[in-house]
Parts: structure tokens; sequence; C-alpha cells
């Protein structure tokens, strides 16, 4: 028996992703599991969307925050998604993607956490280990 891998997204689409929970760009695949943010687990499955518009890829990927790591601690470092999912329309080709929608529209309740929004912000035992 042998077990055939097909990519079916370009590693382009995961260089544009970032993470709506804490805006981190790297993801770890977990065969059997799924996809996660490295940062804070949040998982990430990519579906193909039925509408391109004529791009030549149109993604939606959805977000789910059951897994993601310490929503209630780090407060500071994360913000949890209404619900606990939402999903976002990519339209593009590699090297050209652009965010079509969100759902839930972003608004007065929930904005997603921009890519790399965090990163001037030190975690909490970094910051210990500077006193």
């Amino acid at each position: 028996m042998s077990l055939e891998v097909l990519d079916r997204h370009s590693e382009a689409l995961f260089e544009f992703l970032w993470c709506p929970v804490c805006g981190q760009e790297v993801f770890t695949h977990i065969p059997f599991e799924g996809v996660f943010c490295k940062n804070c687990n949040t998982q990430v499955e990519l579906q193909e969307s039925r509408e391109t518009r004529g791009y030549e890829e149109a993604v939606l990927a959805c977000f789910d925050s059951t897994t993601t790591w310490n929503l209630h601690v780090d407060e500071k470092l994360r913000r949890d998604l209404p619900d606990g999912s939402a999903r976002v329309k990519i339209l593009g080709a590699p090297g050209a993607y652009d965010v079509d929608w969100w759902s839930p529209e972003p608004g007065e309740d929930w904005e997603p956490v921009e890519r790399g929004e965090f990163d001037d912000v030190k975690e909490p035992e970094e910051i210990s280990h500077l006193a």
C-alpha cells in the first residue's frame, strides 16, 4: 500500500495567509489532523470556492479557534473569533493574492488581527526575563 500526497494549494497561498487570532504567518500541517497556526494552534481548513470571478485561484480559508491555546490568558496577544470561527475568501494567483471578504464582516464587534499586529508585544515570559 502507498499513500499519494497531493498539494492542492500553492506554497504562495500559505505565504500570503495569516492567522486572524494572533497575526502570525507560519502554519504546520499535521497529517490526518489538519493545518494549524504554529503560534496559537488555531485550525485552518482551505476549501475551493465555487465562484472564481475569473481569477486563477479562489479559496475559502476557514479558521476555527476551538483548538487555540491560551485565549483566556493571552488576551493582549490573541483575539478570539466570533462564535469560534471566521472565514476569509482569497482571490488571485501566486504573488498577487487579495482578500475579497471576511465572514463575519469585520466591524464594531470583531476585527481580525492584522498580519504581524502583535510582533512588537513581548510574551509574558519574555518580559520577566528582561527584568
